[in-house]
């Protein structure tokens, strides 16, 4: 009987504790609830993720700070404005004919074009693309400041999409070149234009790939070896800069692909390996001096090394060469696979492009090619266009 009243009073004392807790969770929880929100944010915040010194230094580090690159850049990138004079509609020919009507400025309409540019340099040259200005009749150039000037054209590349203009003015901000050969995939760019007329506007993304070469809808003999990005690109960005995270120039924004004409996850710009020499040789010589291998080659695939009985997939197939030309006075014929040019690998076409796009005419290079399952190196004088 004694043990049945102990099991009783055990029973009443547990119970009555067990009482007491859930009675005070409830409170706590509703007293929790009439907590102001923010309340509630800091308590959780201190009990399972208490933000230290060294966890904000350990977060700031994970993710790259753009304001340097951001700052430095933005006041050297400017907004190019083409003024076109549209040609008559053949169609306002026949009323002038038949009821003498006559359109005003004798039928000529203007219409405008917008891009961007960069300064490079102190006195007012300035790079834009050439799809930017090309056959504009009057250019504008507006800086980041508001000041507005009529630029000069000093002179266009359309293989690689260059234009360099140039605006009476000094002291003006400008843009470094970095070395574009040094980016890495996966590295954070910056891509600083005026889309859509939104002047100096700033986007971020990373390096997708490097080298890649696009269709040309006009057929004409392009070089491209495009820097792919995700940054957000849109019509109006055309001329902008790409920038690394130390502010330098590595490119220039020339292209999108979408199916839309609005950006849709891929940009590409023109590295300044290419812009740089092009640039140069602009305003040093009127034109750019380009030398050439004079061959036709393509991209090695499995397919082509199967077939042809090729050694190597890492490579650029001969298709053609030239009579008479760089390459064949060289010794290198049709079916050689290029491998390297001056000790650095080249896989497509693209990257023959772009290493050959480096030099003047007359320069001496040293070509690795294979043949027959052997490595030979030839020392090739590079021609000019017009040499054939």
């Amino acid at each position: 009987m004694k043990r049945i009243v102990v099991f009783i009073l055990l029973g009443i004392v547990v119970g009555g504790a067990a009482g007491g807790l859930c009675a005070k969770y409830a409170v706590a929880q509703i007293q929790q609830r009439k907590e102001d929100p923010q309340q509630q944010d800091e308590r959780r915040e201190k009990r399972e993720f208490p933000i230290t010194p060294r966890r904000a230094a350990t977060a700031a580090a994970a993710y790259p700070d753009f304001i340097y690159a951001a700052e430095k850049s933005v006041e050297a990138v400017v907004h190019v404005t083409s003024v076109y004079q549209r040609q008559r509609d053949p169609a306002m020919a026949l009323l002038e004919y038949y009821f003498g009507y006559r359109m005003p400025h004798g039928g000529q309409q203007p219409s405008m074009g917008t891009g961007s540019g960069v300064i490079l340099t102190t006195d007012g040259y300035i790079v834009t693309n050439n799809h930017v200005i090309d056959k504009a009749n009057n250019i504008q150039v507006t800086l980041y400041d508001k000041r507005t000037f009529t630029a000069t054209l000093v002179g266009t590349d359309p293989a690689t999409d260059v234009a360099v203009l140039k605006i009476e003015a000094g002291g003006l901000p400008y843009l470094p070149f970095g070395n574009s050969d040094s980016l890495r995939l996966g590295e954070w760019v910056l891509a600083i234009g005026n889309p859509y007329n939104l002047n100096s506007t700033i986007t971020a993304g990373i390096v997708s790939a490097k080298g890649r070469q696009m269709l040309s809808p006009d057929g004409r003999y392009k070089i491209e070896s495009f820097i792919q990005t995700d940054a957000a690109v849109n019509p109006g960005n055309s001329g902008g800069a790409l920038v690394n995270t130390r502010g330098e120039l590595i490119g220039i924004n020339t292209a999108i692909a979408s199916p839309t004409g609005s950006f849709s996850g891929y940009s590409f710009a023109v590295p300044t390996v290419i812009v740089q020499k092009a640039v140069e040789d602009i305003i040093q010589y009127g034109a750019v001096q380009r030398a050439l291998l004079h061959i036709t080659m393509t991209d090695v695939t499995d397919e082509m090394a199967k077939k042809f009985d090729l050694h190597t997939l890492d490579g650029v197939y001969v298709v053609d060469v030239q009579e008479g030309g760089a390459a064949q006075q060289a010794g290198i014929r049709k079916g050689d696979v290029i491998t390297h040019i001056n000790g650095k690998a080249v896989k497509t076409t693209s990257a023959v492009q772009e290493e050959i796009s480096r030099y003047r005419p007359d320069a001496q290079i040293e070509v690795t090619i294979e043949r027959d399952g052997k490595l030979r190196h030839v020392h090739v004088v590079l021609d000019s266009v017009s040499n054939t």
